[in-house]
């Protein structure tokens, strides 16, 4: 028997699982949750199966339910796409680039790229997001995130990507400190110091727990702390020492002394495999590309 979904339903359907229930599925989308009641009621007699297990206010999806989720999101997304497509064939731009950038990246590396595309192209809204780069990764590949900033290697989630540069990381020490003077620094050297460390999903820390376990050594983790400033100060104090790509120790107070052997990151602009991209989308990527040499 053949089956026809509106797309409002299956909008309604996925608000209840998103929000958790009816009622606040109702008020995630401003409608009454009769209405929001009626509209599964209708779904479910039309599949002739339930699509929600219904006791003690509590819901959860039937195992039919589960796979009309995965079916609903698809074809909304699609929709989304097509509403997106036909509106930029009138002269519509999407109004928003979401782009996710670790931290490291953004205060040091991005803020003319971004500043210039808003230039170029003033109507759209760019949002930044800050997060660990795995996180990035897996934010891109759920479609919650249109682009990233990620670290290219062997582990990344697969992806369209563009690589933007390549950066040395570095040890960073305070001045006064006995590395301070060297030409380089052994990573077993290192780990004979106290740490000062980002936590667990940024490529800061992935790099220092990878070259850890090749070593088999446990890092003497003194601070852990996601702030660069704060880390920064505290090395300054000689409470630790840490690692950064190269262009973050740019202070008189701190040093930067490069691994032996040296070690470097490429570092790229990624987006999910397949999917729609807007016009807003495919521009910041071509503005990026373009600017790639001044970065």
């Amino acid at each position: 028997m053949a089956l026809s979904f509106d797309l409002r339903s299956l909008a309604v359907f996925v608000a209840v699982v998103d929000h958790g229930g009816f009622s606040a599925a109702a008020r995630a989308r401003h409608v009454a949750q009769s209405a929001v009641s009626q509209t599964i009621a209708n779904l479910e007699r039309r599949l002739d199966t339930p699509l929600f297990y219904r006791q003690d206010r509590r819901i959860d999806l039937t195992p039919e339910g589960e796979v009309l989720l995965q079916h609903a999101r698809r074809l909304l997304e699609h929709a989304e796409a097509a509403e997106l497509a036909v509106s930029e064939l009138k002269g519509l731009v999407k109004g928003e680039v979401r782009i996710g950038i670790p931290s490291m990246l953004g205060s040091y590396y991005l803020p003319p790229l971004l500043m210039g595309f808003k230039s170029s192209y003033p109507g759209i809204r760019l949002t930044v997001i800050e997060a660990g780069a795995r996180r990035l990764q897996r934010l891109i590949s759920e479609r919650e995130l249109d682009l990233g900033i990620i670290v290219d290697d062997h582990t990344s989630t697969p992806m369209e990507r563009y690589p933007l540069l390549r950066e040395e990381m570095v040890v960073c020490v305070q001045r006064e400190h006995p590395f301070a003077e060297r030409e380089s620094i052994r990573p077993e050297d290192f780990f004979n110091e106290p740490l000062v460390l980002f936590q667990e999903g940024y490529f800061h820390r992935e790099f220092v727990d990878t070259m850890a376990r090749r070593l088999d050594v446990t890092p003497d983790i003194a601070f852990q702390s996601n702030l660069i400033p704060l880390t920064k100060a505290i090395v300054r104090q000689g409470f630790g020492i840490t690692t950064f790509l190269r262009r973050v120790v740019d202070e008189p107070e701190l040093t930067a002394v490069p691994f032996s052997p040296s070690t470097w990151l490429t570092l790229s602009l990624a987006w999910r495999p397949s999917g729609y991209l807007s016009r807003a989308e495919r521009a910041f990527i071509d503005y990026t590309i373009g600017q790639r040499d001044a970065l």
